[in-house]
């Protein structure tokens, strides 16, 4: 089980399913934003895609450093970002299933 800390920024990558659509976000609520993605009442793209599987997330304790890291994530290729969910979670695993408030 993964505890969260109060004061946290978390980059994470949310997925479809293996190898499928995947979007990258930033929050300081990771348990409670990945919670929106799941019931569909969050940003419109992760709807659109049923995009709401957690394979991916980092913690910052800084939220200029979170910030930066998410626009870094952004700006990679599909197959780097593939490349950096398989190093940390190589069965894609849904994450958000360990997270405790």
């Amino acid at each position: 089980m993964v505890f969260l800390m109060e004061h946290s920024y978390f980059v994470y990558i949310l997925a479809s399913k293996r190898n499928g659509t995947t979007y990258v976000g930033l929050t300081n609520e990771l348990a409670k934003r990945i919670s929106e993605h799941k019931s569909g009442c969050a940003d419109s793209f992760t709807k659109k895609y049923n995009v709401k599987n957690l394979v991916y997330f980092e913690s910052y304790s800084s939220v200029q450093e979170a910030r930066h890291r998410e626009l870094c994530l952004k700006r990679w290729k599909r197959a780097r970002k593939l490349e950096l969910i398989e190093g940390m979670n190589p069965a894609w695993d849904d994450l958000s299933l360990s997270l405790s408030k």
